[in-house]
């Protein structure tokens, strides 16, 4: 089945602290990231399923803009990771958990016959993080 990739992008804050560790525990482990600053994130989301005959589209790019935006981009644009979004309450704000939380909240309000393959995180140029869903597909 072919596989389409929409682009999306957002700008949030983060900060890595872990309250179980003193200060020095949490420098040696996350170094300066332990300072509140941010990105610009760039989010692919790729999906599959069988082609629609009538459109020949996998999905209507309209349909996946509207659940990417309003259940991704729009909440964490601006957003301070681990302090706006709940369920990052006692997680750290990586980019490895961001992929989750992305695939929990989108997976679910895809059409039947479309199905999340994979979501793809840069966070900097030399960062990124790819995600295959819980059962890594």
């Amino acid at each position: 089945m072919p596989r389409i990739t929409k682009v999306f992008s957002f700008c949030a804050a983060h900060r890595y602290w872990n309250p179980k560790w003193d200060e020095n525990e949490n420098y040696r482990i996350f170094g300066d990231d332990i300072r509140l600053h941010g990105h610009n994130y760039e989010l692919e989301v790729t999906v599959t399923g069988p082609l629609n005959p009538e459109t020949g589209f996998v999905v209507n790019l309209m349909e996946l803009n509207t659940l990417v935006n309003g259940r991704i981009v729009d909440k964490l644009d601006h957003s301070q990771i681990e302090k706006d979004i709940a369920w990052f309450k006692g997680k750290q704000p990586s980019t490895e958990n961001l992929t989750i939380y992305i695939w929990r909240e989108i997976s679910s309000g895809l059409p039947d016959d479309v199905k999340l393959y994979r979501i793809r995180l840069q966070e900097t140029p030399t960062i990124f993080t790819e995600y295959y869903g819980p059962k890594g597909n």
